[in-house]
């Protein structure tokens, strides 16, 4: 007779457990609401440098002068690049040690009739300047005959006016005798081919290029610019030979001098 109300409590305790467990349970997981979004006007973290960048880059695609350029390579000696954009829009770019290994200067330059390379004279390297059609106007310098400074100050600019360009832009510390904003400049996808040279660019209000450090070496600017010229004039005259490639020579072959036997001292 003792043990029915034991069975009485039993199913009792068991319900009040099962009713605190559910309970329980769905304290412990309340729904949780969704992570409210960033309004459509809030700009993403580099969007305000993606946005600098494009407009500097658009002043300086207008931008028309003439200065001159301190670069610094591993490897070689600081050189001075004359950068010069024309009032027409023709521009040109000196580069000495800019092809053949180092050893020989050249210019880039672009007119309406097309991206010229020319050979110019230096202590080292005494040519007759001449120059070679080697692209269309706006078009890239093939790369075995490319030095690539000239992409900084031109050719790249498109790439960072166009704001669908796979490029992360933030702001960047200033280089070393830069004046304006710097920027830092990558891509997005690894798996893509880089459209400029990654590194950091610096630019003045009016979209004069100040500095640059980027895969080739570091440029900075190394003085007040010059009034920009109504045209640009080629070094040399257009020729059809062949451009200066960027590999150094092959060495002259060693001519060894053949050996001539003495003749034999007379006894005395």
């Amino acid at each position: 007779m003792r043990s029915r109300p034991a069975k009485r409590v039993l199913p009792a305790l068991a319900a009040a457990l099962l009713t605190l467990g559910v309970s329980a349970c769905g304290d412990s997981a309340p729904a949780q609401e969704p992570t409210p979004s960033p309004p459509p006007s809030a700009p993403a973290p580099d969007q305000d440098a993606r946005v600098a960048l494009a407009a500097r880059a658009a002043l300086a695609e207008d931008h028309r002068f003439s200065a001159m350029y301190t670069l610094e390579t591993p490897g070689f000696a600081p050189r001075s690049v004359l950068a010069t954009v024309a009032v027409d829009g023709s521009w040109r770019v000196d580069i000495p040690s800019g092809a053949l290994g180092g050893t020989a200067d050249v210019s880039i330059a672009q007119l309406p009739a097309g991206v010229f390379q020319c050979a110019i004279p230096s202590a080292t390297n005494p040519v007759s300047p001449s120059c070679v059609r080697v692209a269309d106007a706006g078009k890239k310098v093939p790369r075995e005959y490319d030095p690539k400074v000239q992409r900084v100050f031109r050719q790249w600019l498109p790439v960072f006016t166009d704001r669908q360009s796979a490029l992360s832009v933030t702001a960047a510390q200033p280089l070393q005798g830069s004046t304006g904003r710097c920027f830092s400049i990558d891509t997005i996808s690894a798996s893509l081919s880089a459209p400029v040279d990654v590194g950091i660019y610096c630019y003045a209000d009016n979209g004069l290029l100040t500095a640059a450090r980027v895969k080739f070496g570091t440029l900075r600017i190394a003085g007040a610019p010059a009034a920009a010229p109504a045209s640009i004039d080629l070094p040399g005259p257009v020729t059809g030979g062949e451009p200066l490639g960027q590999d150094a020579p092959p060495p002259p072959p060693v001519i060894e001098q053949p050996v001539v036997p003495s003749e034999p001292v007379p006894s005395a």
